[in-house]
């Protein structure tokens, strides 16, 4: 137990300051209200209601752009529940908030206790990782499955450490663990960035194993954790294979329209260039982990806000600074820098200097590697390198994001540096190092106290080009030089302020450093100094973006679905399905906010996966009808009997019974029905055969849609090369039953036909007529349709995909294999034991 008593102290301490940093909004059970969490709820509800209902889960739902599988909304499956059990014991059920510092911390003191540093120095690096700045920026953006993720990372590679310092089981059974726990937070992007870092570590270990010439050692740990990371991967099958299978469907998989001109500069992935690197960190933006403000800040903060710009602020213009963001960087927007502190940065410098080992050039290597492919398009051809040939990398967009390996990289070797410090005083003083310590200073010090004096050597503007159009555009000529000289100001004052701060901290860190040197101050007090100078420094950073004003009471998270009166008059009509398009706020609100798709099933919605076929309906036809639509209707006063609805056939034939309009002085929303909606299902008289998805997408300009469907020529065979369908008043078809993956039609048609159906048309559901299985085929771009036989029947469709049954099954078996490498890792390490008792 003694020797427990370091590690017992120092996670006691991380749990410590994760409430203290909450304080009071922990013990007063305050929320943070995120926009991508009440997206998440609000799309989540239909799914949400058929679980509690049956027990059972939908993988579709209606709730938003017409159907889409819930794959990518709530991943859960049965075969990870067992997880979740050991998830929140590793999280020792700490309340929400709290528990993401804690394990943030606690992942990477694991990886350092990996790596034989001593308990204190890992608690050191636990906090200086934790408090990386753009952690806490995630946690208010609702990215809290990106930020679970990341946690999980550092005790995976300390699994791998393990397995290469001969630890082969446990190394074997934490990399397992942990693999299926960052696997299950669901976010790809992350995972996949560190297999970069994993890969960088183990070249630094092959190399070390070379010269030792123990490469046997190497490959045996290596198979070891393959073996580990099949068992951590298969664990997830279900999430991963439905995850990889949708995204082909989606914004991430590859158009099958033919684009020209910028439209045509898209990836093999379906992602274009311009998408994928929009979000781009700038290159002199790289400067910010070290000078958080470097750029100005967050976007969401005008300069107005800022004390130190407004003492720069020329009086007769301050009435204008508050339409200015603080922010002036290269992004479109951003909600905070990534800073990993100043003292940070200094002792990761020196480490490239004192730290030997191929590790150390591992790490560095990987740094670099994360900065340069930040830059995104202000580095192309690396960028394009890697969107062309390293695989799945296409697959991601916000390439700024890849800074966390260098959030990762830099206090890990920072911690190595002050480790070889504090055990070897000497290393300072040898002439080898002395070079290294002054560049280190140059590097950090030096460069903030050149940021503080005078921006403008590393910067040559600080107002944007749009800042500077908008200004041109709505300034006379004669105020357009006073202020932008005056803006110039502002945001240099800004920056020298952080600048100071950087230096000051470093001076500090140093001064620290040197009286330990001198022998003026124990290693222990040192090591306090470090960690309450760091700890200090970050925590007001994040304090700019993550505060206690932020958090309110739980009770907003329900009254962001207050149900209004136009979703009152809605829900009176007890039709099983149909859809609802709400224009409040449109055009940018309708495919923004799922308040809608909480009480009804939404033609719009929010979702950063959307199937690619439904995004490009929307551009092509879906927002045209909208405008037309909006126009139509508010000329016609509301009544849609003197609306034509030629001007909106796409969204009838979605079934769009109900349009929200804002109306009245406030603009509330008040419901339209819309008579011309087409209905669940129609016969049609003609099938029209096309070529390719351009041809199928431009088709609906021109037909009427229950007259004509429009099929790929693909899904000929389907429809039975059928050309002429049968329709007429005998023709009759309704849906009977409605739950959001199953649904029941009752048919009656005097001769063969076609029938549409206004469901979203998606690989993987089913369908038979009178019990036997029948194929369905996609028309109208999205929409489904079947060959249906003279006569009276029963059409069921279901979506419960066989894919489903078969990796659950694999994944029990991983989990089985997970738990026998457990029980011998308790059984071998009771038997150590036992023999060492009996020997005494």
């Amino acid at each position: 137990m003694k020797k427990l008593l370091p590690d017992i102290i120092a996670i006691l301490a991380f749990v410590v300051i994760s409430f203290v940093y909450f304080f009071p909004a922990d013990i007063e059970g305050r929320i943070l209200f995120q926009h991508d969490s009440a997206a998440g709820a609000g799309a989540g509800r239909d799914a949400q209601e058929y679980f509690e209902r049956t027990g059972e889960r939908s993988r579709w739902t209606n709730s938003i752009f017409g159907g889409m599988p819930t794959y990518q909304m709530a991943p859960s499956y049965d075969s990870t529940k067992s997880l979740s059990w050991v998830e929140k014991t590793y999280q020792l059920y700490l309340p929400e908030y709290v528990v993401l510092t804690f394990i943030m911390m606690l992942g990477f003191y694991i990886l350092l206790r990996a790596f034989g540093i001593s308990a204190w120095l890992a608690g050191v690096g636990g906090i200086i990782w934790a408090f990386s700045s753009y952690f806490f920026i995630l946690i208010p953006a609702g990215h809290i499955w990106k930020f679970v993720t990341l946690a999980y990372i550092p005790p995976t590679i300390a699994g791998i450490v393990l397995a290469y310092r001969r630890k082969y089981l446990l190394g074997g059974i934490i990399t397992a663990l942990f693999i299926a726990l960052q696997i299950r937070s669901n976010h790809i992007q992350m995972s996949y960035y560190f297999m970069f870092v994993i890969l960088f570590i183990i070249g630094a270990y092959f190399e070390e194993a070379y010269k030792k010439k123990e490469l046997t050692h190497f490959f045996k740990a290596s198979a070891i954790l393959a073996l580990a990371a099949m068992v951590g991967v298969c664990i997830n099958l279900s999430n991963l294979y439905h995850t990889y299978e949708y995204s082909k469907e989606t914004m991430r998989g590859k158009s099958e329209l033919k684009q020209e001109g910028n439209a045509a500069n898209q990836t093999s992935s379906g992602l274009d260039r311009d998408y994928i690197t929009n979000w781009s960190y700038g290159i002199g933006e790289t400067l910010t982990l070290l000078v958080p403000n470097v750029k100005g800040g967050a976007s969401s903060d005008n300069l107005s806000q800022s004390e130190t710009a407004m003492e720069k602020a020329n009086p007769m213009y301050s009435s204008i600074y508050s339409q200015f963001p603080q922010y002036f960087g290269d992004q479109p927007w951003t909600a905070g820098p990534v800073y990993v502190g100043a003292f940070v940065m200094f002792l990761f410098v020196l480490g490239c200097f004192i730290v030997k080992g191929p590790l150390k050039w591992a790490l560095l290597g990987a740094t670099i590697f994360s900065v340069l492919l930040s830059w995104g398009k202000n580095f192309m051809g690396l960028t394009d390198f890697f969107i062309d040939y390293v695989p799945m990398y296409n697959k991601f967009r916000a390439v700024s994001s890849i800074l966390v390996i260098a959030e990762f990289t830099i206090p890990l070797l920072a911690i190595f540096a002050l480790k070889e410090i504090l055990g070897r005083p000497e290393i300072l003083k040898l002439k080898e190092n002395r070079t290294g310590v002054i560049v280190s200073l140059v590097l950090t010090a030096g460069v903030s106290l050149v940021l503080a004096v005078a921006p403008s050597v590393f910067f040559s503007s600080f107002v944007t080009a749009q800042e500077m159009a908008a200004l041109q555009q709505g300034l006379p000529a004669e105020h357009l030089t006073p202020v932008v000289t005056n803006l110039t100001e502002m945001r240099k004052a800004i920056i020298a302020s952080d600048a100071w701060r950087s230096f000051f901290i470093i001076a500090v860190g140093c001064f620290l450093l040197f009286l330990f040197l001198q022998k003026r101050l124990k290693a222990s007090f040192t090591l306090v100094g470090i960690v309450l100078l760091c700890l200090v420094d970050m925590w007001c950073v994040n304090k700019r973006y993550l505060y206690d004003e932020q958090f309110v009471p739980k009770s907003k998270r329900t009254e962001a679905f207050v149900k209004t009166q136009a979703d009152e008059i809605i829900l009176r009509d007890t039709a099983p399905d149909y859809r609802v398009l709400n224009f409040v706020g449109f055009p940018s609100n309708t495919f923004n906010e799922n308040n809608t798709a909480y009480w009804h099933k939404s033609v719009g919605g929010y979702h950063a996966a959307k199937l690619r076929r439904y995004q490009e309906m929307i551009d092509h036809h879906i927002m045209p009808e909208m405008q037309d639509t909006y126009q139509a209707v508010a000329a016609a006063g509301g009544r849609m009997d003197s609306v034509d609805a030629s001007k909106f056939r796409v969204l009838n034939m979605l079934n769009t019974k109900y349009f929200i309009f804002p109306a009245g002085e406030k603009g509330q929303p008040v419901p339209v029905e819309n008579p011309y909606a087409y209905g669940n299902a129609w016969f049609v008289d003609k099938v029209q055969y096309v070529n390719n998805a351009n041809e199928e997408i431009d088709a609906l300009n021109d037909i009427r849609p229950t007259e004509t469907a429009v099929v790929d020529a693909r899904f000929k065979e389907q429809l039975k090369g059928v050309t002429e369908g049968y329709k007429d008043s005998l023709s009759t078809i309704r849906l009977t039953d409605y739950e959001p993956n199953q649904l029941v039609y009752k048919v009656s048609t005097p001769k063969d036909g076609v029938v549409v159906f206004s469901e979203v048309y998606y690989p993987g559901w089913q369908a038979t007529i009178d019990g036997q299985p029948v194929d369905i085929a996609r028309a109208d771009y999205i929409l489904r349709a079947m060959n249906v036989p003279a006569g009276e029947h029963t059409i069921e469709m279901w979506f419960n995909p066989q894919s489903i049954h078969v990796t659950e099954s694999i994944a029990y078996v991983a989990l089985a294999l997970l738990l026998v490498g457990v029980m011998i890792l308790v059984w071998t390490k009771r038997n150590k034991f036992t023999g060492k008792t009996e020997a005494k």
